[in-house]
This record gives C-alpha cells, structure tokens and sequence, in this order.
C-alpha cells in the first residue's frame, strides 16, 4: 500500500496529521534500528501516540514500512519540484535539483538506509520508489527537448542514468561526507550533464 491509496487513508485533517506523525517516526525508527529491529513500539514512543492509534491507520510493521518508502519518495519529489519551479530551462533544472536533493538527504539522513534495506524487505516497494522517480524525470526531460532546452534522445535511459547519478553523487557528498559545499559539487555535475566526457 502506498501513500495514497489503501482503505486506513484518513479524510480529515487530524488523521493525516497523526498519520504523518507516525511515518515520520517511523523514519527515524526504521533508519536508526533498521527494518528487523525496528518496533511498533518504538515508533509509536517516538511519535508520542498510544500503541492502539498505529493500527488505526497501519496493520504491521511492513505495512508502514511500505507506505514509509512511498512516503519519502513523495518528500523528495515535492522538495525538489518546489526547488527547480522558477529554473529558466533543463540544464538549470538539473543543476538546481540536484543541490535541493543534497539538501533534502542532509535533512533526511535516513533515507538512504530504509531505500536500500527496502530492496530486501519490500522489492516492490523499493522499484516503485525509483520507477515513479525515472516516470515523471523521462517525462521532463521529454518535455525539454520538444521545446529545444535539451537535444533528443532516450529520455527513459537518460532518466535512469541521471538517477544514478544523483543517488551515488548524494551518497558520497551529503551522507558518508558532507563537508563540500552542495553548490560546489552540483556545479561539477553541471558540467558533466551540460559537456559530457568528450574533449572540447
């Protein structure tokens, strides 16, 4: 079950506001503990709820790590979207999505950890995490070639491929090592989108 879909989605505003009190514990509960050692117990201490209100809106602990996933696919996107809203055209875009997500990781620590544990715990969930990420990328890169900001080519691989370069780029800078400028490190990325390898 992800976000928005499931029959325990809340329609008033306190729900989704304890709902997201939970995913956000849980956040740091299954990012500190890891899925096997993480507890409904400890989510519902860190969010500050009775232990009955979890099952109103979760049946079980893999539950609410799915829906967790799908939760922090939803955060990243959105921050970054907000961040590369008024970008003059794609390369800028790039460049400026990129420092938005070293922001958000280093905000965000934990994202990495219940990413990469969920291709073992929950593949689907894991796929679905990038899959959604690779559809609307694909889509703008697309976009920006139609309208001449980019040339065209194949807009799915070219999303996947700066995927990976973000999530391993990110890796390195904002979570083993944090210490270089975001700026800094994006300008080099820039680069490399805007020129490539090839000699000038």
């Amino acid at each position: 079950m992800n976000q928005d879909s499931g029959s325990k989605i809340p329609k008033t505003a306190r729900g989704k506001k304890t709902r997201e009190k939970l995913l956000q514990a849980a956040e740091v509960e299954f990012g500190e503990r890891g899925f096997h050692e993480a507890a409904i117990s400890g989510i519902t201490q860190r969010a500050g709820v009775a232990m009955g209100t979890f099952y109103v809106y979760f049946d079980s602990k893999e539950e609410v790590f799915r829906d967790l996933v799908s939760y922090m696919g939803h955060l990243t996107r959105a921050w970054v979207a907000q961040r590369v809203a008024e970008a003059p055209n794609r390369l800028a875009a790039e460049q400026q999505g990129l420092e938005a997500f070293f922001e958000f990781v280093r905000q965000h620590k934990n994202l990495y950890n219940i990413v990469c544990e969920a291709q073992f715990v929950a593949e689907d969930a894991f796929r679905d995490y990038y899959k959604v990420f690779a559809r609307a990328y694909a889509e703008n890169l697309q976009q920006a070639a139609d309208k001449g900001e980019i040339r065209n080519g194949d807009c799915e691989v070219w999303a996947w491929a700066l995927i990976g370069l973000n999530v391993f780029v990110g890796m390195r800078y904002a979570v083993w090592d944090d210490e270089r400028s975001a700026a800094e490190v994006t300008r080099a990325v820039g680069e490399l989108i805007t020129r490539g390898l090839a000699p000038q």
